[in-house]
């Protein structure tokens, strides 16, 4: 029984039983990066390489699937288990779901080549073939394993919704009664992958694995472990950034009752205490002195004001066509347009948290677990320990929109740093407040946008200037050998220097500032301001060149069929050329496009808007067509398109963080505000039919709502929109 009450058998237990079948699948391409792992005691069919386990079979005839990318309402649990469970002809009802542990050898993503993490709109695509081999194989053994059963031919033996069938002799067999004996058949190495059109579970609506738990309170959250002889910690931040704590008083706070301990880390001051109100109370008496000689103590005005001062001046090139200088020259009309956005906070539901163990020659942590090849080298630092040594379990996590995936580990550390500071004596569970997630945490950078283009006679557009500038959220990361070449971080410039449309004459700039604020990656990246900027840049010409917006970005997407095919769906369903009807009189409605292209995926949406006589305005309706490829599960798409379109509004309408002095103006839900409910716009989504390969769908629909948001008041009021979060004056 472990920490929970639940009952759990290791994968070595279960097989030296003769319970049942691990399957580890080494997929061809991977096989010289196989490994031994340090975590899951899985052991494999003989015959097998050291391989990327993902499959267990139980006597039960239960099919447990691996999964090696964070649940946190994305619906990895879900769709990655549809892949196996496909390919091995289960029954839906049989799949469980478990969370694989720390081991890059064999659960590393495969598009970000020896790193095991979640992150990109990257869990399906990655594992798209991977998780269908592991689902064949196992398929492949259990065959074997009845035909040598039966004494009869593999090739007539069926296998339909988990029943093992040889009709000619009318034997059947269930995966359980079989699990034994396929666990001494080698692992074949070579898999026929099913035909699309033979399809069964990929592409329909199947019921989520996690929503039972999740429903009735036994799905474990970070918040829900609990250790004997636990402490909980929780940390006072410095205001400033950068700043150290100088001295502290302890003696107020240790006065609080189940207070325990306070020890200084380098980030602060921890409070531990027997549980968290003790602790939040202990830290409220605690009294510090700040060392800010190195603090960050710009305000937000100040920033900006710098960005601006250097968008005055060239930028390195992230693209360049043409001859931009001779198309602005014989340009017929000129126009030119400025953005800007604040720093953003990921604001997750569940604020960050996590559990750490420790001991003699090893570290244990329990967390909503997104980083692991980040997360477990930079906790083996603190304590001088080998990454191996410190064990990682995967919770469910209560979002993260990219703040888990923290590229230095910071809340990790932390909580390492403080169970390093009692040396060990007791498990220390750290959690942040509200408030320390919007003061102490990473953001989305602010950034400033400069686009000057230039049309022809004929209202064609021949010339596009963009300079952007902001943070770099590679910078002195691992990533920044990888993704920064030639002083850009492709990730600022994404969605600006890729950009989708016909244009002759072309120049992308980047200006990559340092400042103290730490910043990291936001639910879609960069897309969240260069969509923005180069959509409602596009209305703005369309108008210019006597052209409708949506027939404009048409002709300039001729080589782009993918974005002009979802562009048509969206403008279809949303009956583009209808005339809007205003329900009051003095209303003034609107209706407004974009798309845009993220990992791999393109989405456009049209919204409807109406403004009131005061000013007030909300949005009426969104239509949102996408193309993610090969629709592995629907009812997901369309939760992750509502969900990223939710998000995206949410910045739109409210979202900021806000510096006075080096200080963060907001704390809480009061003052960076969620979308509520009554805020909410009825939306459609419409999956465009594709055979290719899946791509993401977690982020790509956050960064087009704005911008059609945007584009629908420009119609409406004739006022272009410029910055974010929106406002618009009666």
């Amino acid at each position: 029984m472990n920490e929970f009450g639940i009952i759990n058998l290791s994968r070595r237990d279960f097989l030296k039983a003769g319970m049942g079948l691990t399957l580890g699948v080494t997929v061809p391409s991977l096989a010289q990066m196989a490994g031994p792992g340090q975590g899951g005691g899985s052991v494999v069919a003989a015959g097998a390489l050291e391989p990327n386990a993902f499959v267990r079979i139980g006597t039960d005839s239960t099919v447990t699937v691996i999964v090696k990318h964070l649940e946190m309402g994305q619906g990895t649990y879900t769709g990655l288990p549809t892949l196996v469970a496909e390919e091995l002809d289960a029954d839906w009802s049989q799949i469980r779901v478990e969370g694989a542990p720390a081991d890059a050898s064999r659960y590393n993503n495969l598009f970000l080549g020896a790193m095991q993490g979640t992150g990109g709109s990257t869990a399906l695509a990655n594992s798209y073939e991977q998780m269908r081999k592991a689902g064949a194989a196992a398929r492949a053994m259990l065959l074997a394993a009845a035909a040598e059963r039966w004494n009869v031919a593999p090739d007539s033996i069926t296998i339909a919704r988990g029943a093992v069938v040889h009709e000619p002799s009318n034997r059947k067999a269930t995966f359980g009664q079989l699990a034994a004996s396929a666990a001494k058949i080698p692992v074949p190495q070579d898999v026929k992958l099913k035909d699309p059109k033979d399809f069964a579970l990929i592409g329909r609506r199947l019921t989520r694995t996690d929503t039972r738990a999740k429903s009735n309170g036994t799905a474990i959250y970070t918040q829900d472990v609990k250790l004997p002889g636990m402490l909980t910690a929780l940390v006072a931040h410095p205001p400033r950034f950068g700043g150290k704590p100088k001295a502290f008083d302890a003696a107020k706070a240790k006065a609080v009752k189940g207070v325990v301990d306070v020890v200084a880390i380098p980030q602060g001051v921890a409070v531990l205490a027997s549980d968290f109100w003790s602790a939040k109370k202990g830290r409220d008496a605690l009294a510090v002195e700040w060392d800010e000689s190195g603090a960050f103590k710009l305000g937000s005005a100040e920033i900006m004001a710098e960005y601006k001062s250097l968008a005055a001046t060239p930028g390195l090139p992230a693209r360049k066509e043409g001859d931009l200088p001779g198309a602005f020259a014989r340009a017929a009309k000129t126009l030119e347009a400025a953005y800007e956005f604040p720093y953003l906070a990921h604001a997750c539901m569940e604020p960050m948290n996590c559990v750490v163990k420790l001991s003699a020659d090893a570290c244990e942590i329990w967390n909503g677990e997104q980083f692991q090849s980040i997360d477990q080298p930079e906790v083996a630092a603190v304590l001088g320990m080998k990454p191996e040594q410190v064990k990682l379990n995967m919770l469910f996590a209560g979002g993260s929109f990219g703040r888990r995936a923290n590229p230095h580990a910071d809340y990790l550390v932390e909580a390492t740093q403080i169970a390093k500071a009692i040396e060990g004596r007791a498990p220390v569970k750290l959690v942040w407040t509200r408030e320390d997630d919007m003061r102490a945490g990473h953001y989305r950078p602010m950034y400033y946008h400069e686009l000057k283009a230039g049309l022809d006679a004929q209202g064609n557009l021949i010339a596009w200037q963009h300079r952007i500038v902001g943070q770099s959220i590679l910078a002195g990361t691992a990533f920044e050998g990888m993704m920064v070449k030639d002083g850009i971080d492709a990730t600022s410039v994404e969605g600006a220097a890729n950009l989708p449309y016909a244009v002759p004459n072309l120049g992308v700039e980047l200006h990559s500032p340092k400042m103290g604020v730490p910043v990291q990656w936001w639910r879609s990246v960069g897309s969240t301001h260069t969509a923005f900027s180069t959509e409602t840049f596009l209305d703005e010409l369309a108008l210019a060149a006597g052209k409708d917006p949506y027939q404009f970005r048409r002709a300039l997407l001729a080589k782009s069929p993918r974005h002009e095919t979802v562009l048509k769906m969206a403008a279809t369903e949303a009956d583009w050329n209808t005339p809007l009807v205003s329900a009051r009189v003095g209303d003034r409605r609107g209706r407004g496009i974009a798309v845009h292209e993220s990992f791999n995926t393109v989405v456009a949406q049209v919204a409807e808007v109406t403004v009131r006589r005061d000013g007030s305005w909300r949005v009426d309706r969104v239509m949102c067509a996408v193309d993610c490829g090969l629709a592995v599960n629907p009812d997901v798409i369309r939760a992750q398109m509502e969900s990223g379109i939710v998000y995206g509004l949410t910045a739109a309408m409210h979202g900021a963080i806000t510096l006075k002095d080096g200080v963060v103006e907001q704390s809480n839900f009061h003052d960076y505000i969620p979308l509520r409910m009554n805020e909410m716009p009825r939306i459609g989504v419409y999956i465009a039919r594709s055979n290719e390969k899946p791509t993401g769908v977690g982020e790509p629909a956050t960064p087009v709502i704005a911008p059609a948001v945007a584009n629908a008041l420009f119609a409406a009021t004739g006022k272009p929109i410029r910055s974010l979060p929106i406002r618009i004056q009666a």
